[in-house]
């Protein structure tokens, strides 16, 4: 019964065929297909090239749709007729066939009869390239934005026409100037015109893109030639020094012993092992081994061999550097047409120039984020060492319970810019508190007493770590910025800050002018200057030095605990985050001038920007660039040790 049901369904498909509206061989897309069938049935990407290009240019409506069936493996041909037909599967041997022209339903029928085109992955690159004219014009602009990522991925010759055509209709700006980028791009590789490419060469000038430095390399690229005398020609570069950067002596030595102008170096290593290979009886050339024990007397012997060619002759330094002075060195363009190279190379020589600018701005910038750090950590350490001159070796536990309180404070309300504007507030109350207790129980005992003081906070400073470990375990925590503060504000490609930075600088500045205000606007600030100044003369005006001592060193605990919550955004929160902002924090307070805040704000920006320039010109090892800048600090207090900005008057004697 099976072979009666099998023939009946062929022959009913076969019907439904029949039945089927008739599929128009003489549409235009049709005509095109057969004409290029030959090439699109043997599918070889070699021989490709042309049908793909014919359906991309012919400005068929129906050419897109075919490209697009052809590149997904739904272009099916008629064995009988060779008509091309879209397709898809119904089942394992049938399909359903749509005619290319109309997109109209031809019918169901039996798969035996057509054969699939399946375009390998080159094959389907080339379609996707071809479909990119298509797209550059599409009404949807996510279209003609992927088209012009397609672009900048992969670019083609092709696309350089197709580009051009679809720049004056562009009504999206933000498109259009993509395009017209990409144009001048594409024209600078693919332009025939000289005078075409270099236009859109130096249209660049001092761009930063790097699509704009990765296209004009390949164009200045040369290659390092020698000869008796310098050619004159339009493709030399210029001459090249054995020894400079751009030709190190060992390797234009290396280039004449290859080309046989020179007698090849001999390393001691090699030397030696000829020398082993050529012992005969107990010496080498004459010479006894148990005289071979310096360079000198090994260097004689191979001299001795060579010159019984034995062994080939070796060059010496004073021979190195007589062939190196009897040649020319020389760059050749290779890369493109002359004027082309030498335009490319102008270019890139300006955008180095603008890129060294931009990156010393961008190492600045830097600097100044790094400084407004420790700045935000050191104004607190300004106000209880700098004005009160107790050494707090606990500050550093103050700025790491303000990062604390902030992340507790993001456990119990999940919003997170409510939760920073709640943990900072917050923050300086729990620090303040804090601090006011410390005063109280320990410091107020030891004013006068610096080693005492020393000790007694640092081992504070260790339990408040060990308390910390204990209550939030050893595992960093997350203290999360809010929304707003992600990502970075980018001014080109290669200057760029993060706005957690940005607010950490806002911060500081902010707290700079609270700083002042408070010290030269209000009673306490008043009674602080004259406590730091002359305590016996304060208490005899009726100022209480206990209590102001008191409320300083609260101020200056609280002032951590916001510093804290700033720094805990930028940097990992763990119990000794605060150990990694102690030191820089004294070293800017003590470079800056104790006890003076605009010095504090100098001396942050100085151990900023040294901290950075070291790092920048030793980026591998961040631990030596702390230790060399320790060491500048060091040195820096032998010439200064009063700071940048020191105090005069009795403040300064006191």
């Amino acid at each position: 019964m099976k072979p009666i049901f099998s023939a009946l369904a062929t022959a009913l498909l076969c019907l439904c065929a029949t039945l089927a509206p008739a599929q128009d061989a003489d549409a235009p897309i049709q005509r095109l297909l057969q004409e290029q069938g030959e090439l699109i049935s043997k599918s070889s990407r070699r021989t490709i090239g042309p049908a793909i290009d014919a359906l991309a240019d012919s400005g068929l409506p129906a050419a897109q749709e075919v490209l697009e069936r052809w590149q997904d493996k739904g272009m099916w041909r008629n064995e009988d007729t060779g008509l091309f037909v879209f397709a898809e599967e119904v089942d394992r041997d049938t399909i359903r066939i749509f005619d290319p022209a109309t997109g109209a339903e031809i019918g169901t029928v039996p798969d035996d009869g057509y054969d699939q085109l399946k375009p390998n992955s080159g094959i389907r690159g080339m379609i996707g390239a071809a479909l990119v004219r298509f797209q550059l014009n599409d009404p949807d602009p996510a279209q003609r934005a992927t088209a012009l990522d397609a672009i900048e991925r992969d670019a083609e010759e092709s696309h350089l026409t197709a580009l051009r055509g679809a720049i004056e209709g562009e009504t999206d700006p933000t498109l259009k100037a993509r395009k017209e980028r990409l144009e001048r791009l594409l024209t600078i590789t693919y332009d025939s015109d000289e005078d075409a490419r270099i236009a859109a060469i130096r249209s660049f000038a001092g761009d930063l893109g790097v699509d704009v430095r990765a296209t004009l390399n390949p164009l200045a690229a040369t290659r390092i030639e020698l000869s008796d005398t310098l050619p004159d020609g339009p493709d030399i570069a210029g001459r090249l020094t054995p020894g400079s950067e751009a030709l190190p002596r060992d390797a234009a030595y290396a280039m004449m012993v290859d080309q046989g102008l020179a007698p090849p170096v001999i390393t001691a290593a090699d030397r030696r092992g000829t020398l082993v290979a050529n012992i005969s009886n107990g010496a080498v050339a004459g010479i006894p081994v148990a005289q071979l024990y310096t360079e000198e007397a090994r260097a004689r012997a191979y001299t001795e061999l060579a010159a019984a060619g034995l062994v080939p002759a070796a060059a010496t330094e004073a021979e190195m550097d007589d062939a190196l002075n009897g040649v020319v060195f020389f760059a050749r363009y290779i890369g493109a047409p002359p004027p082309v190279a030498r335009a490319a190379a102008e270019a890139l020589s300006d955008i180095e120039t603008t890129v060294a600018v931009n990156r010393a701005f961008d190492l600045g910038l830097d600097a100044l984020s790094l400084a407004s750090i420790y700045f935000l950590a050191a104004i607190g350490l300004a106000i209880t060492f700098g004005v009160m001159g107790v050494i707090n070796m606990a500050h550093g536990e103050f700025i790491m319970m303000g990062a604390y309180t902030g992340y507790v404070v993001q456990l119990v309300i999940p919003d997170y810019t409510i939760s920073i504007l709640v943990a900072l507030p917050l923050a300086f109350a729990v620090t303040f508190a804090a601090g006011v207790a410390m005063e109280r129980l320990v410091i107020r005992w030891l004013y006068h007493r610096p080693l005492e003081t020393l000790l007694a906070t640092f081992g504070i400073s260790i339990a408040l770590q060990q308390i910390a470990k204990n209550i939030f375990g050893t595992q960093a925590r997350p203290l999360t910025s809010p929304a707003w503060l992600d990502g970075s504000w980018v001014i080109n490609d290669i200057v760029s800050i993060s706005y957690i930075r940005i607010a950490i600088f806002v911060l500081a500045l902010l707290f700079l002018g609270l700083f002042l205000f408070l010290m030269t606007r209000t009673r306490l600030g008043l009674e602080v200057r004259a406590v730091t100044q002359n305590p016996r003369m304060a208490a005899s005006m009726g100022i209480n030095p206990d209590r102001i001592n008191m409320l300083t060193f609260g101020l200056g605990s609280g002032i951590a605990g916001i510093a804290g919550v700033a720094i805990g955004l930028y940097a990992k929160v763990t119990s000794e985050m605060g150990a990694d902002y102690i030191v820089q924090s004294f070293m800017t307070v003590v470079v800056g001038g104790v006890g003076n805040i605009w010095g504090t704000l100098l001396g942050a920006t100085l151990v900023g920007s040294l901290q950075k320039g070291i790092e920048w010109l030793n980026p591998s090892n961040t631990l030596a660039a702390q230790t060399y800048m320790i060491l500048f600090i060091i040195l820096f207090i032998q010439f200064r040790p009063r700071g940048l900005i020191a105090l005069k008057g009795r403040a300064a004697e006191a």
